[in-house]
């Protein structure tokens, strides 16, 4: 282990971190550029397969930027995408960022070093940051946006320069070291560990946007809320989110054991996909599709008397033409991705005649994420963390989320040499009450 690692293990000062010389090459989980066709004709797109460890090259910093010790990390649907090369290869993301020159031609490399969730310690800083230091506990948002530009100030997430951090860009998280910009960063919850506080900026902060935001669905009390696949990352926040509002969270799983993680969450209503028949339930039949969606609402009502004010989606192609119509009127269907598949199929009637809307939406700006942390920080919500994997076994973790073999967050220890190591508050930790993992074992 190179000196500035065991240095950070060591909780030295940020005096001594900035004297510590920086390793040429640091260990990272990484893509390599000649794999990018190595599924082409394969049904089972292992992920294991295409995710490399090994020691990369260390970037020079840009002045706006800090160089972190990354602690403990977590795998997000963006790394599963990344390493199956879909829907385009992130090389053309490098590719087309690095054309700009100056800071960002380093990201043009043959190997993408990915994952968009970090906790760590800052090590070194550019010549123009000003508000963090050697030495400080950060977690790091997924948002990687460029503060000259005009539409940054009004939201980040409108820029044309707004990334996904370790997914449009390089030099991400899943790694011993990662380089982030200055306004990405926030203090690390000091009651969580590593892994736990790496468990929330990327799915946390997108539910936060999506569901309590003014540019989300702005859930007030009483509001039914649907959550698609409510025991994953953005789900299980998603629940705590409506709960904490006031609003009430009907959750939709997929077996039993999901359910149970429901309930750990206080989810007021779970329903389980496979007994309504709603598995796979995508369908380019419209009558299938009300049929459907009127079975889906009659399980609803019966559970809460009322249509729901808002439909959470992320999944997609399987869900979207459901969403659409079991929504009430005037209702809000809000959405951030499509893990099913992107090309969604619904009947435009439902949407125009009954006044509903579809909110777009995506990560969140640093202002919402900095929202979000203040409501962890006061125990208000609680990581989503299930399992936690070391550095060597990234691919196992990847491939957990890859089968939806997961629930809430997978974390992954870089540095941290083992789970529940960070807690800086301790007494605080003991206030709010111990922060056990949703499940010990992948339902």
């Amino acid at each position: 282990m190179d000196p500035l690692s065991e240095a950070v293990l060591a909780g030295a000062d940020g005096d001594r971190l900035a004297r510590e010389p920086l390793p040429d090459a640091y260990l990272a989980a990484h893509l390599r550029v000649e794999d990018v066709g190595m599924f082409a004709g394969t049904a089972d797109k292992d992920v294991r397969k295409s995710l490399h460890l090994g020691r990369v090259p260390m970037p020079e910093l840009a002045p706006d930027e800090v160089l972190i010790a990354v602690m403990a990390s977590s795998v997000n649907y963006n790394t599963v995408w990344s390493a199956m090369f879909e829907p385009v290869p992130t090389f053309e993301f490098l590719h087309r960022y690095g054309r700009q020159g100056g800071f960002a031609a380093r990201h043009d490399l043959p190997q993408h070093v990915i994952g968009s969730d970090a906790a760590g310690v800052v090590v070194r800083t550019g010549a123009g940051v000003r508000r963090w230091q050697a030495g400080d506990r950060v977690v790091v948002s997924p948002v990687h946006v460029d503060d000259q530009e005009a539409a940054t100030h009004a939201d980040a997430m409108l820029g044309t320069e707004q990334r996904v951090w370790g997914f449009e860009t390089n030099f991400g998280a899943l790694a011993h070291y990662t380089v982030a910009r200055a306004s990405q960063l926030l203090p690390k919850p000091a009651h969580l560990t590593w892994e736990e506080a790496a468990s929330v900026p990327l799915c946390a902060g997108t539910a936060y946007r999506m569901l309590v935001s003014e540019r989300g669905a702005r859930i007030k009390q009483g509001d039914i809320v649907l959550i698609w696949g409510a025991a994953g990352g953005l789900g299980a926040y998603a629940v705590q989110l409506v709960k904490n509002g006031g609003g009430i969270p009907v959750g939709v799983v997929g077996s039993p054991e999901k359910a149970r993680l429901l309930e750990l969450l206080g989810c007021d209503v779970v329903l389980d996909r496979s007994e309504l028949g709603l598995d796979g339930a995508a369908t380019a039949d419209p009558a299938r599709t009300v049929e459907l969606g009127k079975r889906l609402g009659r399980a609803v009502r019966a559970a809460v008397g009322e249509d729901p004010h808002v439909v959470f989606d992320y999944v997609g192609r399987a869900t979207f033409g459901l969403s659409v119509f079991v929504v009430r009127r005037g209702g809000t269907v809000v959405t951030c991705g499509s893990s099913t598949g992107y090309h969604h199929e619904f009947d435009n009637r439902y949407l125009w005649m009954n006044l509903k809307r579809i909110i777009g939406s995506h990560a969140a700006n640093l202002q919402e994420l900095a929202e979000l942390n203040r409501l962890v920080r006061l125990g208000r919500i609680r990581p989503a963390l299930s399992r936690t994997y070391p550095l060597a076994e990234v691919g196992e973790a990847a491939r957990l989320v890859q089968t939806n073999g997961h629930v809430g967050k997978v974390g992954v220890l870089a540095l941290a040499p083992e789970p529940g190591l960070g807690v800086s508050d301790p007494v605080l930790r003991d206030r709010l009450g111990a922060v056990a993992p949703l499940a010990t074992e992948p339902a």
